[in-house]
């Protein structure tokens, strides 16, 4: 079996996908994770533990079939869990398809769903245990995750360092240790 300590980030990109092109750049879903990669070079003590060094790059004019699709499966084994991230921007892309349907659908990796438009626990949240109606329309933007996520556990949070680091090092929102599928929040002040 393989040893899974790793965080498998999920974004949307525009496909085909090339990380030195800046069209990569340009969507603010992979800002997102580069932001994640930031933290981790800036303090070696943040728990993100990159999936994506796993295996040999994705590159830009790879074959889906032979080469892209396995790598994908190749770093979702090795995680402990999926960090989404899920804005207004996320398109569903074959990638993410195949990422969540995988991951998810397969593997039951935990889900932990970061909201990079938001800031606060409170701004997902309509009361202590519900999101709002807002938040749930983001979730067809990637119907694959949509109709998947009720199966594994999910941890809602906004882009917030300290509420990243908690979800990350919540044993619960691993595929080791996972609890009871469903959604789950961390509200820290």
């Amino acid at each position: 079996m393989t040893n899974r300590t790793k965080n498998y980030s999920a974004f949307y990109v525009a496909e085909p996908f090339n990380e030195s092109n800046l069209g990569a750049n340009q969507k603010k879903d992979f800002c997102y994770y580069n932001l994640l990669k930031a933290w981790k070079e800036k303090d070696t003590s943040f728990p993100f533990v990159n999936a994506h060094d796993a295996t040999y790059s994705v590159r830009d004019g790879s074959d889906w079939e032979k080469t892209l699709k396995p790598r994908l499966h190749a770093r979702l084994r090795a995680s402990k869990n999926i960090i989404l991230f899920l804005s207004k921007s996320t398109k569903s892309s074959r990638a993410l398809q195949e990422e969540i349907e995988y991951g998810v659908g397969t593997l039951g990796l935990p889900v932990i769903v970061i909201y990079p438009d938001y800031s606060e626990t409170s701004d997902l949240l309509k009361d202590k245990s519900d999101l709002k109606q807002e938040i749930k329309d983001l979730w067809d933007n990637l119907p694959k995750f949509r109709d998947l996520m009720e199966n594994v556990p999910t941890c809602h949070i906004p882009l917030k360092k300290n509420l990243i680091e908690s979800a990350l090092t919540e044993k619960y929102f691993t595929v080791q240790n996972k609890c009871k599928a469903g959604s789950y929040f961390i509200n820290h002040k």
